[in-house]
């Protein structure tokens, strides 16, 4: 395998999602408890449950993310500071927020760097990884490298392809294009569409240092299936 990978560290290489709407206590403590097991990087929620879920995991080294103004980004900056604020204070250890695609599409750049400060610095005050989503489906391949230069200057510590509630998710393409302008300055994230190992290992083998998905467990375990048939 490519890169030494184990199970191991492909398991800290995941964002592991529960972010649909109807979502029981019992289901996200069963979430959490199987991301625990499975020592993934983070679990990526919705902001509301953050609480609940950093005592689920209170145990474990599992990092509660909380997507922020999700999965639309129409909000205003107010509006994810308050939350980004209330996510922090509440257990978050990483945030996701979605950009304004509005203001974006109307070359309102001064307040897409605005909002992207804003929320980097609580995140760096608070000692939190921030990670800023694009939503690359819709955008044009000038609107991606207007949000890696304002990324290159702002420094969030990750910049991530999507979503997965868009028109389309994570792609290879994508991927080699955001890491070729961020280089090592800012890591990339791929998310959205990623359900398998071969997926997973091309979104890495194109630079990305973090895979959401919420098909963590397949992945891993497809991975051991594969280096145990190979020894």
């Amino acid at each position: 395998m490519k890169n030494n990978l184990t199970p191991q560290k492909l398991a800290k290489m995941i964002d592991q999602t529960l972010l649909k709407a109807y979502v029981s206590d019992e289901d996200f403590q069963a979430f959490c408890k199987e991301s625990a097991a499975y020592d993934f990087k983070m679990v990526a929620i919705n902001s509301a449950p953050v609480k609940k879920c950093r005592e689920f995991l209170k145990d474990s080294d599992v990092h509660v993310g909380a997507a922020i103004s999700f999965p639309l980004g129409q909000t205003t900056i107010e509006t994810k500071v308050f939350e980004t604020e209330t996510a922090i204070r509440e257990g978050a250890d990483e945030i996701d927020y979605v950009v304004n695609l509005v203001e974006l599409k109307n070359r309102n750049l001064d307040y897409i760097r605005r909002e992207m400060e804003s929320i980097v610095e609580i995140c760096r005050k608070a000692g939190v990884l921030s990670k800023v989503i694009f939503e690359n489906c819709y955008l044009t391949q000038e609107e991606k490298e207007i949000l890696c230069k304002i990324a290159l200057e702002v420094k969030p510590d990750f910049i991530k392809t999507s979503t997965g509630f868009g028109t389309g998710g994570a792609t290879a393409e994508d991927v080699r294009l955001m890491k070729s302008l961020v280089g090592d300055e800012i890591k990339v994230k791929a998310a959205g569409g990623i359900r398998d190992l071969d997926t997973a290992l091309t979104m890495i083998e194109a630079g990305a240092e973090r895979i959401g998905t919420s098909a963590g467990v397949k992945i891993v375990e497809e991975l051991r299936e594969r280096l145990a048939a190979e020894n």
